[in-house]
């Protein structure tokens, strides 16, 4: 609609278009443009795995509730193999060509969930919707980083890296599903 005002994060946009854009394309189009080589891409996807299994990781050492704790730790896990593969690729760019990729079910469940910050002491199901809401916006940023991704094996790379999540966002929406359908929403 013309004129029509947006505001996301207290910030005014002229569309929702244009706040989505800004806050959800822009910043991985200006990483991707810093990107020259297949190293830079699997250095900088190695950093972004570190970030999340860190943040697990503290998660986890917060957390007081045991079942918490260990699904945290988990989660800090798999992104720690995420990392393993990245060097393996990067020691190997062979290997690369040689990912199968999967069908991967999007139950969706995370995406009509609203962004909630950890806080020691959480429901363990609520633990899990935040972990939902980060592996959907990792495999988001890493969708978007293959779109602007102009050498064909840095888009590879940022594929693998999307599905990989997607299969973490499709494990943690299917033990949420099952929750519900025994206990109800």
């Amino acid at each position: 609609m013309a004129g029509e005002t947006a505001v996301i994060a207290g910030v005014a946009c002229h569309s929702r278009q244009a706040c989505i854009f800004k806050f959800h394309i822009q910043p991985y189009l200006e990483e991707i443009m810093g990107l020259t080589s297949i190293e830079d891409a699997i250095q900088f996807a190695i950093e972004k795995e570190r970030e999340a299994a860190a943040f697990y990781r503290q998660a986890a050492k917060q957390e007081s509730i045991a079942v918490n704790q260990k699904v945290l730790e988990d989660f800090a896990k798999e992104e720690d193999k995420h990392e393993q593969m990245l060097k393996d690729f990067s020691a190997k760019p062979e290997a690369i060509a040689q990912y199968r990729f999967q069908k991967i079910t999007d139950l969706k469940r995370a995406d009509y969930m609203v962004e909630i910050d950890f806080k020691p002491g959480m429901t363990y199901f609520t633990v899990m919707r935040i972990a939902m809401k980060l592996e959907e916006k990792a495999a988001k940023m890493y969708n978007k980083m293959a779109e602007a991704a102009d050498k064909e094996d840095m888009t590879n790379i940022f594929k693998i890296l999307a599905q990989e999540e997607m299969k973490h966002k499709n494990k943690l929406e299917t033990i949420y599903d099952d929750y519900l359908a025994k206990h109800g929403d």
